[in-house]
């Protein structure tokens, strides 16, 4: 156990460092992590995941939600990717036809290392075979039951996927 929580510091420390690591996880696919300011619109994934430890991160990202819509978000019992219109504060970041896409991910290890590095952060998938560090736990987003679906500020919804 006491590895896992090096590894997370070790990371979330290069991370802040470098403003992106890889990480090749359980799966075997590699995931990109990046700082939302280190984003690079001209060669970065336009398709790009906020990935968000909390519910109350989402205003970083979004227009304030309904309470209908955080509580699909904080109930949802598979992991889901959400698409939403961009918030007028987000800078930065994969924005495509006027939305953003997050995910609030709830699983063990991965939970921990967004709540350790604290703030939202872009996932892209690596097409690169190198990583900076390895770990036998499953990306949620990557499993067979995941969801996609969109919400709209005012509780508008509608299932995309899943």
């Amino acid at each position: 156990m006491e590895k896992k929580s090096v590894e997370i510091k070790e990371a979330v420390s290069l991370l802040k460092k470098k403003g992106r690591i890889r990480i090749k996880e359980g799966h075997g696919s590699i995931l990109e992590l990046i700082e939302v300011d280190s984003w690079v619109s001209e060669s970065d994934d336009q398709d790009g995941i906020f990935l968000l430890f909390d519910i109350f991160q989402i205003r970083a990202i979004a227009e304030q939600f309904s309470d209908v819509s955080l509580d699909i978000i904080e109930f949802a019992s598979k992991p889901t990717i959400y698409h939403t219109p961009v918030g007028k504060f987000l800078k930065t970041g994969p924005v495509k036809h006027g939305n953003v896409k997050f995910a609030v991910i709830k699983k063990d290890f991965w939970n921990k290392f967004l709540f350790t590095y604290s703030q939202p952060m872009i996932l892209q998938y690596s097409e690169t075979p190198e990583f900076d560090f390895e770990t036998q736990e499953y990306f949620p987003l990557l499993s067979a039951g995941t969801k996609e679906m969109f919400l709209s500020s005012d509780g508008d919804v509608k299932i995309l996927n899943g």
